[in-house]
């Protein structure tokens, strides 16, 4: 198939985007800073810059009340998407390590926005498993450990409500999904994306938006 015009991303223009996205409140720059100075090694975990105005904005359109994260880290997710809830909405965000989600408590609290989040540290498919198995959930957004994506979207899909939507972050996992002989996390995102588009509850989109972005809505 022939590649549309699609637009190669440099430094420059990376900075142009960003400048011409909303801009990231204080709270929201200083926590991205603050996880790149104490967790180097592993901030590449934090969801883009650009991605939390992404978020806050989908929280909106779907007019969201209730939204699940699965995979805290250091909070950047969860409070672009709290900010965006009304103030009876209600975010349930879950993560294993207290020491990364310590530095996002800080963050909701000085944003105004803690009483609004609702963190659940521990084992998220099982986090998942307890909750109600209605159809209650907005909007869910997945960003935690590859291998278990196929398993927390089999948790999600029956509990969002009809026109709910999942976005799901590192669908492209560096490059590394084109590679049929592809082991690890890359794998693990090459099937996660094969069953997704054969999911016929939902209808979705993969997204070249930073490490790949799919958006799916419950039929």
């Amino acid at each position: 198939m022939t590649k549309g015009n699609t637009t190669k991303i440099t430094d420059e223009l990376y900075e142009y985007v960003l400048a011409n996205n909303p801009p990231l409140e204080p709270v929201q720059q200083e926590l991205v800073e603050t996880t790149w100075e104490h967790f180097p090694a592993s901030a590449g975990m934090q969801s883009a810059a650009e991605q939390g105005p992404l978020l806050a904005f989908l929280v909106r359109l779907t007019g969201a009340r209730h939204v699940v994260e699965v995979g805290t880290f250091t909070g950047f997710s969860a409070l672009a998407m709290a900010r965006a809830l009304p103030a009876d909405g209600r975010l349930i965000t879950c993560d294993i390590s207290e020491e990364w989600t310590a530095y996002g408590r800080r963050a909701w609290q000085k944003a105004g926005v803690a009483d609004r989040v609702e963190l659940r540290l521990g084992d998220a498919l099982e986090t998942l498993r307890a909750m109600p198995a209605d159809a209650h959930i907005d909007l869910a957004y997945l960003d935690a450990d590859k291998p278990q994506y196929v398993a927390y979207w089999e948790e999600l899909v029956p509990r969002m409500r009809e026109g709910g939507l999942i976005v799901v972050d590192n669908v492209l996992f560096h490059g590394g999904v084109v590679d049929p002989r592809a082991e690890g996390n890359a794998a693990a995102i090459r099937e996660f994306n094969a069953h997704v588009r054969k999911d016929r509850r939902v209808e979705s989109v993969l997204l070249g938006i930073a490490d790949g972005v799919t958006l799916a809505r419950r039929r």
